[in-house]
């Protein structure tokens, strides 16, 4: 965000909340005059300072003490800076505050650890980035990425990752987000003896991860597909997380999948845009959701769905696809 905006060619300054401790937290941010405290030998500029006319991203906002955010919330309201230890007001910057937690502040305000004017003005621009299980189809993107990055730094060929193996690290839901993808990743490749990451090379428990397909179509009666549609459309999983995972494996054919679709085409009057709703996918992934199906020779088409519902309505939901 810095990067991309008119502030880009100014100072990017970025500070972990959670990792000062509070009683040099106030110095670190607002700076210090000289013999304000043990050990305060000069005078010194705060981060916010530094950060004059460009931006201060301040992370872990959450775990900022009661006193600490009293005292941002007041740079906030005015932009003036007065140093620990001074008696008077320094200067005044314009600064652009980003702050990220992974705690829900909301909860934080009931149990009185988070100030409810604090989080108001803050929260001008909200983003919400999703866990990482959330956004299956990026995963194979970042691990792409790390792999490449890690080979990079310890000087061997960036390997291949097999199919089966990229499956179970799709479907696998890294708790630990990207970190944790940063962390397999190395592993992998300090590990690697060959130029091809198979199942054996993945730790224990991604290879244990996740349910298997259903088994019990063979003894219900019940297909893949009536199953799989099942915990789409009923148990409100994603199709990322369900579908996909599965298919890239190969435990999933074209028609099964062609199957699911149908399926799901049948319930929304053949609107695949209403589809990726029902499979409980953002709105955003629409276009991702048909290249993939097209990709893999997997798309179904959608007039002759449109045809068997009433004409007036058919018409009245009809979208170019």
């Amino acid at each position: 965000m810095h990067q991309r905006s008119r502030r880009s060619h100014t100072p990017l300054v970025t500070i972990n909340c959670a990792g000062i401790p509070d009683t040099l937290l106030e110095s670190a941010v607002f700076g210090h005059v000289k013999g304000s405290f043990t050990g305060a030998y000069r005078d010194r500029l705060g981060l916010l300072e530094m950060a004059h006319q460009g931006t201060i991203f301040l992370d872990e906002i959450g775990e900022m003490s009661l006193r600490m955010q009293a005292l941002l919330l007041r740079f906030l309201e005015n932009g003036e800076i007065q140093r620990v230890g001074a008696d008077r007001v320094q200067s005044r910057v314009d600064v652009r505050v980003i702050a990220a937690t992974n705690r829900n502040l909301l909860d934080r305000i009931a149990s009185k650890d988070f100030r409810e004017d604090l989080y108001y003005r803050l929260n001008v621009i909200h983003i919400t980035i999703p866990p990482l299980r959330a956004r299956r189809e990026d995963i194979p993107v970042f691990i792409e990425y790390f792999l490449r990055t890690y080979a990079e730094r310890h000087g061997v060929r960036p390997p291949e990752v097999a199919p089966d193996a990229l499956a179970h690290l799709i479907a696998y839901d890294w708790p630990g987000n990207v970190r944790e993808v940063k962390n397999v990743a190395e592993r992998l490749i300090v590990r690697s003896r060959t130029g091809l990451i198979t199942m054996i090379d993945l730790p224990s428990e991604i290879q244990q991860w996740g349910r298997s397909l259903p088994t019990v179509a063979a003894v219900t009666g019940t297909s893949i597909a009536d199953e799989l549609y099942d915990r789409l459309v009923n148990d409100r999983e994603s199709f990322w997380s369900v579908i996909y995972p599965a298919f890239m494996s190969r435990d999933l054919t074209r028609a099964d999948l062609r199957a699911v679709l149908r399926r799901g085409l049948q319930q929304t009057g053949g609107n695949y845009k209403v589809l990726v709703q029902l499979f409980n996918m953002p709105q955003t992934d629409y276009k991702r959701f048909l290249n993939f199906l097209r990709k893999h020779e997997c798309h179904v088409p959608f007039q002759r769905f449109r045809t068997a519902r009433p004409a007036d309505e058919a018409h009245a939901s009809a979208e170019d696809m």
